[in-house]
């Protein structure tokens, strides 16, 4: 089973392109995410009808995997997030998701 973490964002207008740049599958995030082998990689979903609303979901080995990258790299972890924060006017985690092997 993967572990995806899918969180939603609504961005300010003036901040898309520096918001897609952060969060997209080759920005900040995933390079730090990459740090770690056990990430398997982050999508970006533009919501087609709300302006300005984005989708996140960031997938793992496990969320053991996760939750041991979360602690190894706190610190980087959150001063990227303080600084992705003035991009978004709402961010929210979504939920926690396993998918369902057969």
């Amino acid at each position: 089973m993967t572990h995806q973490i899918v969180w939603s964002f609504d961005v300010k207008p003036a901040s898309v392109e520096a918001f897609e740049r952060a969060y997209g599958p080759g920005g900040d995030w995933a390079q730090l995410f990459r740090k770690d082998p056990a990430y398997l990689g982050t999508a970006l979903l533009r919501d087609v009808d709300a302006e300005g609303r984005y989708l996140t979901i960031d997938r793992w080995s496990s969320r053991r995997d996760f939750q041991r990258f979360h602690e190894a790299f706190r610190v980087e972890y959150l001063a990227l997030d303080a600084r992705c924060e003035r991009l978004t006017e709402r961010e929210q985690l979504v939920g926690v998701f396993e998918t369902k092997e057969s």
